[in-house]
C-alpha cells in the first residue's frame, strides 16, 4: 500500500493488473506478460508492457483486449515499455501505417516529434489528442502529428 500512497503505483495500475490477473485462467499466456503501468487519457487507456509481451496480449483474436476494454469502458493501446521510438509510435498509431517520423528543433530549446501518417478513407479509430497526451505522459514526447495525402 505504500507503493500506492507515495505515487510509485496508481490506483488504475492496480486495477489492470487484477483484470489481467482474472483473466490468466481463460488465456494462459498473459501468466507471461509483465505488465508496467496503465496510463488513461479521456477514452482511452493506454497499457504499458515488458519486452516482447505485445502480442501475448494482443493474442486470441483481440478477445484480451476487448475484454479489458468492456471492464473499463475504454479504448486500449497496448504499448512496450523499453521500445524505441519508432516501434512506441507505431504501436501508438497502429493500425494506422507511418509514412515517415521527423524531430523539430524549436527556437526555446525543445524538439517535438513530427509523425506523418498514411491517410485512410474513413476517420483514425482512435482520438490523435488522446495519443499526443498519452506520448506526452509515457515518454514526455511532443507530437506534432499530420496526415499524408
Amino acid at each position: 500500500m505504500t507503493k500506492v500512497e507515495s505515487g510509485e503505483i496508481s490506483k488504475l495500475d492496480l486495477k489492470i493488473a487484477r483484470l489481467l490477473l482474472s483473466l490468466e485462467g481463460k488465456y494462459p499466456s498473459l501468466q507471461n506478460v509483465c505488465f508496467h503501468k496503465a496510463v488513461n487519457v479521456d477514452k482511452t487507456l493506454a497499457v504499458i508492457v515488458g519486452e516482447g509481451d505485445v502480442p501475448r496480449l494482443l493474442g486470441y483474436g483481440g478477445k484480451i483486449i476487448k475484454a479489458l476494454g468492456e471492464e473499463v469502458g475504454k479504448a486500449i493501446r497496448v504499448l512496450e515499455y523499453r521500445a524505441d521510438d519508432r516501434k512506441f509510435l507505431e504501436d501508438l498509431f497502429a493500425p494506422l501505417s507511418i509514412v515517415t517520423i521527423n524531430t523539430i528543433w524549436l527556437p526555446d530549446g525543445t524538439t517535438e516529434t513530427r509523425v506523418i501518417l498514411k491517410k485512410r478513407r474513413r476517420q483514425p479509430p482512435f482520438s490523435v489528442k488522446a495519443l499526443k497526451e498519452i506520448a506526452r505522459k509515457v515518454r514526455n514526447m511532443t507530437l506534432r502529428v499530420e496526415f499524408a495525402d
